[in-house]
C-alpha cells in the first residue's frame, strides 16, 4: 500500500510539473506575442522607420526597449513566484481519492 502511495505522489508530482511547464510556456508565448505587438505598432506610428539609414540607431533603442520590457517582466515574474509555487505545492500535496 505505501508503494501505491509513492507511485501516486510522484504521478501527482509530474503532473504538476508538466502543469507548470505548460504555464511557463503560455507565459513566454504571451510575452513574445506581446513584444511582436508592440514593435508593429511602433512601425505603423512611425516611431520606428521601416527602412532608414540611421537604422543602427534605431535597433540599439529598440534592444534598450526590449531589454527594459523584458527586465520588467522578470520583476512581474519574480513577484509572483511565491504564489506559483504554493499553488504548485498545494496541488502536488493535496490528495484526492
Amino acid at each position: 500500500m505505501d508503494a501505491n502511495r509513492r507511485q501516486s505522489g510522484i504521478q501527482q508530482l509530474l503532473a504538476a510539473e508538466q502543469e507548470a511547464q505548460q504555464i511557463v510556456n503560455a507565459a513566454r508565448a504571451g510575452i513574445l506575442y506581446y513584444l511582436l505587438a508592440h514593435i508593429i505598432v511602433l512601425i505603423k506610428h512611425g516611431t520606428i522607420e521601416q527602412s532608414s539609414g540611421d537604422s543602427g540607431a534605431n535597433v540599439k533603442r529598440l534592444e534598450e526597449e526590449t531589454a527594459a520590457k523584458i527586465e520588467q517582466l522578470n520583476q512581474q515574474a519574480a513577484s509572483i513566484s511565491p504564489e506559483v509555487i504554493q499553488m504548485l505545492l498545494r496541488h502536488v500535496t493535496t490528495v484526492k481519492n
